[in-house]
């Protein structure tokens, strides 16, 4: 019976491998993590964020804070529309928005 040994080159050949693809995993898996914390952030923390990322079916350029309340903020918004008021209110744990009026010219 024939024994094949692995040679010192093959075995940190595949070491080498094994390690780089641990690490690309891990760095995968912990830019997705922060990303997801981040996205959190923005609907809990900011406003001026939220504004886009609650509404992308409006396709918003600009946005300027009209008023500023500690549980409401007002915003005029630059859609693919034309101008519109947007009202954000905070709720229990995130901001969520409560009006979307077009403005006339």
């Amino acid at each position: 019976m024939h024994l094949s040994l692995v040679s010192r080159f093959r075995f940190l050949h595949t070491i080498g491998w094994a390690l780089l693809l641990s690490c690309l995993i891990v760095g995968v898996a912990a830019t997705l993590a922060r990303a997801t914390i981040n996205l959190k952030a923005a609907l809990t923390d900011k406003p001026d964020i939220a504004v886009y990322l609650l509404l992308p079916e409006e396709e918003i350029g600009k946005t300027t804070l009209l008023r500023e309340s500690e549980d409401e903020r007002d915003y005029l918004a630059e859609t693919k529309d034309g101008n519109k008021l947007i009202k954000l209110k905070k709720g229990e744990k995130e901001w969520f928005v409560t009006l979307v009026e077009s403005l006339h010219e």
